[in-house]
């Protein structure tokens, strides 16, 4: 795996830390903040939740956007005797 791909990765891996860490630290620190309504009667828990699902979705994308032209470059490469 080349370092860009790696650096990518990792980085995109934080902001999902961050966005999920945010989900358990409002379960764990305001659970009764879950329960408001936000949205057609939807409350923060399935909104926030379904925000997390379509947010790993958007990410991966980002990274095969990002690092699948790496992925082919160093395939197109002929192996070295």
């Amino acid at each position: 795996m080349a370092s860009g791909s790696s650096r990518s990765g990792l980085i995109l891996f934080a902001v999902y830390l961050l966005l999920y860490g945010g989900f358990v630290a409002i379960n764990a620190f305001a659970p009764n903040s879950m329960e408001l309504t936000l949205i057609s009667g939807l409350n923060v828990a399935i909104v926030y939740g379904f925000a997390l699902i379509v947010g790993a979705v958007v990410l991966s994308a980002l990274y095969g956007l990002l690092c699948g032209d790496l992925s082919r470059s160093s395939e197109d490469q002929e192996p070295q005797a």
